[in-house]
């Protein structure tokens, strides 16, 4: 396709791309840019355009005002992603508003891992073990209430409609249970580490999307990835694990806050959280 402006006639005349305001501000910040590819997943309102201005490239994300995510990238980068940045794995925020849904960033060159060599590749997961451990040193805090809130949730969402087997869901209710309630640390988590997320220029990872940021314990970074390609290939968590260092906060993470995650595989987390309460009760 050719190159189009993102301009207010233009989000007029074609209502999935960016509102008026949102293509004004866009204007106002990098003048006539050239629309290079539309990148959204298509599962929300969040838009990811690429595009051109002068002779650099950029990362236009916008959403509706209902969406959480562009708040949630937001509150990322204006505090947490700085190591990432600084290690060349982060393209930097450089223009935002909150209030519009609105974000600029650098453009990151590379190809997404998903569906490539790369998402089964150890290297490219060592690579990510060493990226998360910078973004969860940013900060811990203990927390007191995440625990009973996780388990709150992940209870209500086994109240639902699901497609786990009764006898899982038995015994994911009887780990529930067993773990009550008790202080964790939390740090910030990225929320949808997997390799739909991380991208390859030449074999060296960089990260995208911080939609789904928040606080929480280290080891919920890693219930995609333990229900997905290391399910099928445990030697990628050993490589993971060379980045990363010790496993990370495995201890400290109940199987609440790994079943309590509605946006994942929903049989994927009582794998998760069964495989965590082994590696519990035989020390691994």
């Amino acid at each position: 396709m050719g190159p189009l402006e993102v301009s207010g006639t233009m989000a007029r005349r074609d209502s999935r791309l960016l509102s008026v305001r949102q293509s004004g501000l866009v204007r106002r910040w990098l003048g006539d840019p050239v629309l290079l590819a539309d990148l959204s997943w298509g599962q929300l309102d969040t838009k990811v355009l690429h595009v051109r201005a002068g002779n650099r490239e950029f990362i236009v994300k916008g959403a509706g005002g209902a969406n959480h995510h562009i708040g949630r990238e937001l509150t990322a980068h204006r505090g947490h992603t700085g190591k990432l940045i600084a290690a060349g794995l982060v393209g930097r925020l450089l223009h935002w508003r909150r209030e519009a849904s609105l974000l600029l960033l650098e453009y990151q060159p590379g190809a997404l891992v998903e569906g490539t060599a790369g998402e089964y590749c150890a290297d490219i997961h060592a690579q990510a073990g060493a990226a998360l451990l910078l973004l969860h040193r940013t900060e811990g805090r203990r927390d007191t209430e995440h625990e009973a809130a996780a388990t709150a949730r992940a209870l209500r969402w086994l109240d639902a409609s699901h497609r786990i087997d009764a006898a899982s869901e038995a015994a994911a209710r009887q780990r529930l249970a067993e773990h009550g309630a008790h202080p964790v640390t939390v740090v910030p988590t990225h929320g949808d580490w997997q390799p739909r997320n991380w991208l390859s220029n030449h074999g060296t990872l960089r990260v995208i999307d911080f939609g789904r940021f928040g606080f929480r314990p280290a080891a919920t970074d890693l219930c995609r990835l333990t229900v997905q390609q290391w399910d099928t290939h445990p030697e990628l968590e050993a490589g993971f694990l060379t980045g990363y260092g010790a496993d990370p906060g495995i201890r400290d993470a109940g199987p609440s806050s790994c079943c309590a995650r509605p946006s994942a595989p929903r049989c994927g987390h009582t794998r998760w959280a069964m495989r965590l309460s082994k590696r519990r009760a035989t020390g691994c």
